[in-house]
């Protein structure tokens, strides 16, 4: 087995996405689009990887990590054919196959390149590529053959004839390719075509006219060799993602309700037996745990949550962490830093953040708590506020074991209440409560006889 090279190509400018990200920074699947061929490439073992990039170098760089990576700046962005002969120092001593993929190709299986360098190395050639046929091949370049159904040559669409342009195989832009005769045929190359850019595909034409043997493999599944170079086609290929993700979680136990409206991300980990309702996003490295209950319309990102959690109706959990038999909402807010304990409640309108609420302690209506530490079997009547800013730092508040805290209270931090203590009802706390103790800071409740008689008086009214 020869040793393997890939070359990764990530330079180009994506015009047609109308954007200043980069073209290989676009999310699919909350991934940038880059990730996906590079963690096929990284799959096959290679001897060396070198990744071409251009525009936004720096950002790119960031986004991918430099683990196992050389990378290759196109300073001026003059077609994939100049792209690749960019990398000709890294690979000038290289004496075994060389793998070319396209960064905006997402979909392209490990099992497809391990055929195509098959195939290339049973054959003995100096370049193989991979084609498909699409039903509406616009804007791919179009794989010419023979009579006898040989390879005779690919033709851009821009320079293609209206003949030309009605053939519906494609070339995919991924190659084997043998170093000596890659780098040779790059030499070769001219610039004289409507783009005035070297296209990588003309080696084809240098390959055959130089006789040298010249394959091709066609893909059954053409969305494996789909580039993305539009918004809208970065939109129906996240259509797939999402159909492959969620196919795969009913195959591993998982029960979606409506699949066409539950966006899982491909860093979510889900358990058995947990049943997600419509209008679901599940994101970034969100793990939930078995027998969960999603009722719908949830958006988790970075949560952790363990067995028999309830999401009720229209809840946003944000890097928190859940514990067994908790249950939330409906139309609450789990802001970051919150944990929450075993068989907590938190219910309508309620929002929490950065706090731990210990086991089995309920906030039911209507409340804020933030930044606070609260005890276990602890009840937060409706309207409760812990005020933790005071314009310039944050606070904390501390609420024990088994306390009662009255509806309508207010908690200035930082404050400490005691196990067992009672807020009253409608109470501003300043001041630490000691434990089992009742802290009360209500006016007098006062009548005045006769005042809604005078009052209607004098606005005319009887």
């Amino acid at each position: 087995m020869r040793p393997l090279g890939i070359i990764l190509l990530a330079a180009g400018l994506g015009k047609r996405m109308k954007s200043n990200l980069p073209k290989v920074l676009h999310c699919l699947g909350g991934k940038p689009l880059l990730l996906y061929p590079l963690r096929v490439a990284r799959s096959l073992s290679p001897e060396r990887i070198a990744v071409v990039i251009g525009r936004g170098a720096d950002e790119v760089r960031r986004a991918c990590g430099a683990e196992g990576i050389t990378w290759v700046l196109q300073e001026n962005q003059l077609g994939t054919g100049h792209a690749v002969r960019c990398t000709r120092e890294i690979f000038q001593d290289f004496s075994g196959d060389l793998l070319i993929l396209s960064g905006d190709v997402p979909l392209i299986s490990p099992e497809t390149l391990e055929r195509l360098l098959s195939r290339h190395r049973e054959e003995n050639a100096a370049l193989t590529f991979l084609t498909t046929h699409l039903d509406e091949p616009a804007g791919y370049g179009r794989v010419l053959r023979g009579d006898r159904g040989e390879v005779t040559g690919i033709v851009e669409e821009s320079d293609a004839s209206e003949r030309e342009k009605k053939i519906q195989e494609i070339n995919s832009g991924i190659y084997a390719a043998s170093p000596l005769f890659l780098f040779s045929a790059l030499e070769q190359l001219s610039n004289r075509n409507r783009q005035g850019e070297y296209y990588l595909t003309d080696i084809v034409g240098v390959g055959l006219r130089s006789g040298e043997k010249v394959g091709a493999v066609q893909v059954e599944d053409a969305r494996e060799i789909l580039g993305i170079n539009a918004r809208e086609e970065l939109a129906a290929m996240e259509k797939i993602v999402q159909e492959r993700t969620n196919k795969r979680w009913l195959a591993a136990g998982v029960t979606l309700k409506d699949p066409r409206t539950t966006y899982i991300e491909e860093g979510v980990v889900i358990g058995q037996d947990t049943v997600i309702g419509p209008n679901v996003h599940l994101l970034g490295t969100t793990a939930i745990g078995e027998r969960c209950l999603i009722d719908g319309s949830a958006y988790v990102m970075n949560g952790r949550l363990s067995d028999g959690v309830h999401l009720k109706f229209s809840v946003v959990l944000t890097d928190c962490r859940l514990e067994s038999g908790v249950e939330v909402g409906p139309f609450a807010h789990i802001r970051p830093g919150t944990v929450l304990k075993r068989h907590v409640h938190i219910g309508t309108f309620v929002e929490v953040k950065n706090s731990v609420i210990g086991e089995g302690t309920k906030a039911n209506h209507l409340s804020y708590v933030g930044d606070a530490v609260v005890g276990k079997e602890t009840n937060i009547g409706a309207g409760t506020i812990t005020c933790n800013y005071d314009g310039l730092e944050k606070h904390r508040t501390r609420i024990g074991d088994r306390v009662q805290v009255g509806s309508d209270s207010q908690l200035v931090a930082p404050v400490v209440v005691g196990d067992d203590a009672y807020i009253g009802a409608g109470s501003t706390i300043t001041k630490d409560v000691p434990p089992g103790s009742l802290a009360l800071s209500r006016v007098p409740q006062k009548h005045v006889s006769g005042w809604v008689k005078r009052f209607r008086e004098k606005h005319g009214k009887k």
